[in-house]
Parts: structure tokens; C-alpha cells; sequence
């Protein structure tokens, strides 16, 4: 059987099936999420009906302008959900770091992966760099927001360690060093699990779209493990960015910590929680 199986409009309604599953468990359980679910499948839903007829219309008219105002939407998109995510008010110091962090680590990634790896002419073509953008961009999103959650967490929880280490000579780096190392593992935990787990223990999606449209299986596993290497890449250069540039804003021009700031911010995620 060659090509992809159209589905019907009652094969898709089918599939929500799933949904309602979920929101009977979360009832039977007791906890308050069935309208958060509900809403979030419908919005589901609607995005991604109206992304496929606006790349219908991009990848029937390719031009630089549309794919390139396109990869910004979709980084404006991945900073503000990475600034919401956040555990506590962020400073518009740290919102910089997150938004600079996340703007150059993606698109070096991207620029690399397009122009060396795939090599692709023209190199705006959107029916490739909209798809790759999204994986590189969705990827690096959730592990900056890790970062920044986890340098929050530290930095709070061993305020009193970096404080000891201040008073004994040590640099806002060397006080911080620990704090920064753990958050940027705790950020490519993910990244390496999927790595890991990859082939054996799932069919990434990318890999599985191109094997479902008819695409050699090698040819695929190809596209797959180029694709991850460029998330790695990505990932690893917007954390290791956002985190060597994010503990920076905990300290003060004397190199003081700054203890009201991250009392304020500590209080808001406790209240959060």
C-alpha cells in the first residue's frame, strides 16, 4: 500500500474518544481538570486546523518573507511560553536572558542545519524549514523552561550557600557554579532521554509522519537522526546560553546577591503553588 490513508471526518471525531477517556479518569479522581482538558483540546483542535490551511497557502506560494515571518512567530511564541512558565516573577533582566538565550541558540541551530546539513535550494523553502523549525524551535522551548525553573529553584534553595561563598571571597560565577550546572542538566535531561529511548523504545514523529507518507524507512531514520542531532545542538547552545547569562541577574553590580529580589520571587512561587 503506497501513500497516506485519508481519514474521514468521522474516522478523526473517533479519535476524541481519548479525550473523553481522560476526563472520566481526572472525574472519578477527583481533581478539578475536565474544563482545562476540554478547553485545551478544542484549542487544540482549532490551531492546528488553521496551520494547515495557512501552510497550504505557504507552501503553495514559497517566498523568503513568509517562511521567515513565520519562524519568528513561532520564536515570539516559544519565548512568551517559556516567560509564563516560569515559577515566580521574572525580572525584565531574566526575560532578556530568555528571550536572547532562545533567539540565538535557535536560529544558529537552524541557519547550520539548513544551509550545511540538508543544504537545501532555495534555502527558504517552507515545506522543510517550517517543519524542522518547529522540532528545533518546540524542543529548545522546553528545555530553556527547564533551565529557568530549576536556576530559580537553586538559586533559592541554597541562597544561603551562595551567600557563605560570597562572604568568603568567591566571584557571583564561583558562588553560582554549582546552582548553573545543575540547572543546565536538569534542562538536557529530556533531550538525552529521548535520545536514549529513540528507535527502541519510540518512533519519533517526524520519523513516523515521513514512514506513514510513503518514505523509505531508511530514508527516514536519515531525516530522524539528522533532525535530533540539530534539537541537541539547539537545545544545548539556547540553555548553556540562557544559563551562563541568567544567574548573572541574581547578583547586583558589587557582585551582592539580590536578597529582596529572590524573597519577592520566592514568594510568588510559594503562592503559586
Amino acid at each position: 500500500m503506497n501513500g497516506t490513508i485519508d481519514l474521514l471526518f468521522w474516522q478523526l471525531a473517533a479519535a476524541y474518544l481519548f479525550v473523553l477517556v481522560l476526563i472520566v479518569i481526572v472525574r472519578m479522581k477527583g481533581i478539578p481538570r475536565e474544563k482545562e482538558i476540554f478547553i485545551a483540546a478544542v484549542r487544540m483542535t482549532l490551531q492546528l486546523i488553521l496551520v494547515g490551511y495557512l501552510l497550504v497557502y505557504v507552501f503553495g506560494h514559497a517566498h523568503p518573507a513568509y517562511t521567515l515571518l513565520l519562524v519568528a512567530i513561532m520564536l515570539a511564541f516559544s519565548i512568551r511560553t517559556v516567560i509564563k512558565r516560569a515559577k515566580g516573577k521574572l525580572s525584565f533582566a531574566m526575560k532578556r536572558c530568555i528571550a536572547l538565550s532562545m533567539t540565538s541558540g535557535i536560529l544558529v541551530s537552524l541557519v547550520y542545519f539548513i544551509v550545511i546539513v540538508l543544504r537545501l535550494v532555495p534555502w527558504y523553502e517552507p515545506r522543510y524549514v517550517i517543519p524542522i523549525a518547529g522540532m528545533i524551535v518546540g524542543n529548545s522551548m522546553t528545555g530553556v523552561a527547564l533551565g529557568v525553573n530549576s536556576l530559580i529553584e537553586g538559586m533559592h534553595g541554597q541562597k544561603n550557600k551562595v551567600e557563605g561563598a560570597l562572604m568568603l571571597g568567591a566571584t557571583p560565577r564561583i558562588a553560582a557554579r554549582d546552582i548553573v550546572n545543575q540547572a543546565f542538566d536538569a534542562a538536557m535531561l529530556p533531550t538525552i532521554n529521548s535520545m536514549v529511548g529513540m528507535g527502541i523504545v519510540f518512533l519519533p514523529g517526524m520519523m513516523t509522519g515521513q514512514i506513514l507518507s510513503g518514505t523509505s524507512p531508511i530514508v527516514a531514520v536519515e531525516y530522524q537522526i539528522a533532525i535530533m542531532l540539530g534539537i541537541v545542538g539547539s537545545v544545548s547552545l539556547s540553555v548553556i546560553l540562557f544559563v551562563q547569562l541568567g544567574y548573572r541577574t541574581f547578583f547586583n553590580r558589587r557582585s551582592q546577591l539580590e536578597l529582596q529580589n529572590i524573597d519577592k520571587q520566592k514568594h510568588r512561587t510559594a503562592k503559586a503553588e
